[in-house]
């Protein structure tokens, strides 16, 4: 078995984050390997898993996991048993409101007595009914612009604020750290103002520095005094602070303050999914073109999610978003790298 499936396998069996996880993902196949990439097996009941061989990955339910998210496998960061790095969330804001959809929190309307929204996968952008979720899109590999690619696209159910949303997920074969997410609206739903695809577990590996133009900021100074269970209000970037390329391409970047995961003092109670055991990596978003009301925003919390065990070295941050006013196919990009926040840098100012 080559190496990046045995981690796969080991992020299936091992306990994770996961509030719930849906009977029978165990007996789904596991996925190909096609030349690069990371695909469903065709034809039969599926894991839903789509990436690169040896890079970032991505899935949804019914892997272990939330309702509602897709998850972000990052097994190239050497994890002592591989799990789920991080969550991306769907929460669109429709027109004249002021209150975000929850993809993971509200309950399905599809799936009676469920939390989340149910996602499913297509090979195109057509497909606004719900399909079966053990049968999985394959994903389509083609060239753009001269370079192979992978794109699948992943469709959520109505929000209860009547948004219809659904995000094209691109992954390019010379970034195996990051895939592009492209953001829309189906057909029925209301007009948004916004629709934020939030990265939603920072906690995980304790984010707590952030890198911008004129210097860092760090999670324990936006909240010093943050004691509560829940989280806290939103901290605001304008894209003027974030660091730029000289394509005037925005980055967004977050990373751990923590020098050696392993000396970690834990609080009693804290569940081993929390206990972070992998590299060190730097989390970013970045924007290409950016509107000029495009903010980034992160929020943090003193203790672990649905606990009241607080996070070893204290406040850090959760939710690690872009917020741009909305437009069908405005595009983002997500990635974790293994390269020193520093190292990344020096690579986006060259």
């Amino acid at each position: 078995m080559r190496p990046f499936l045995l981690l796969l396998f080991l992020l299936i069996i091992t306990p994770s984050y996961a509030q719930q996880s849906l009977p029978g993902w165990k007996q789904l196949a596991p996925p190909d390997t096609v030349g690069v990439w990371i695909q469903p097996a065709r034809g039969k009941p599926a894991m839903p898993v789509w990436g690169h061989a040896n890079g970032i990955m991505v899935g949804l339910a019914p892997l272990p996991g939330p309702r509602g998210l897709i998850r972000i496998y990052t097994p190239y960061l050497e994890y002592e048993f591989a799990e789920v790095m991080n969550f991306i969330a769907f929460e669109p804001i429709p027109k004249g409101s002021e209150h975000r959809g929850f993809s993971e929190l509200e309950m399905s309307s599809l799936d009676k007595g469920e939390r989340g929204k149910r996602f499913w996968s297509s090979d195109d952008a057509m497909a606004v009914l719900p399909s079966a979720e053990a049968y999985p899109a394959r994903g389509v590999v083609e060239k753009i612009n001269g370079e192979e690619t992978l794109t699948l696209y992943v469709f959520s159910e109505p929000f209860d604020n009547g948004a219809r949303v659904y995000v094209r997920l691109r992954f390019f074969k010379s970034r195996p750290y990051e895939f592009e997410i492209t953001t829309n609206t189906y057909d029925g739903s209301v007009d948004l103002d916004y629709f934020i695809t939030t990265a939603t577990m920072g906690n995980k590996a304790r984010l707590r520095t952030l890198f911008l133009k004129e210097g860092q900021k760090s999670s324990l100074e936006l909240w010093p005094d943050y004691k509560d269970i829940h989280f806290t209000s939103h901290a605001c970037f304008s894209q003027k602070e974030m660091i730029r390329d000289k394509k005037e391409n925005v980055y967004f970047i977050a990373a751990p303050n923590e020098k050696d995961y392993s000396k970690a003092v834990y609080a009693p109670g804290t569940h081993s999914h929390w206990k972070y055991r992998g590299k060190h990596a730097t989390q970013y978003w970045i924007k290409k073109n950016p509107q000029e009301k495009l903010n980034g925003l992160v929020s943090g919390r003193f203790t672990y999610w649905a606990s009241e065990a607080p996070i070893p070295g204290g406040i850090s941050i959760e939710n690690f978003e872009l917020k741009s006013p909305f437009k069908n196919g405005e595009r983002f990009i997500f990635g974790i790298t293994p390269l020193s926040t520093e190292k990344f840098i020096q690579e986006i100012k060259k």
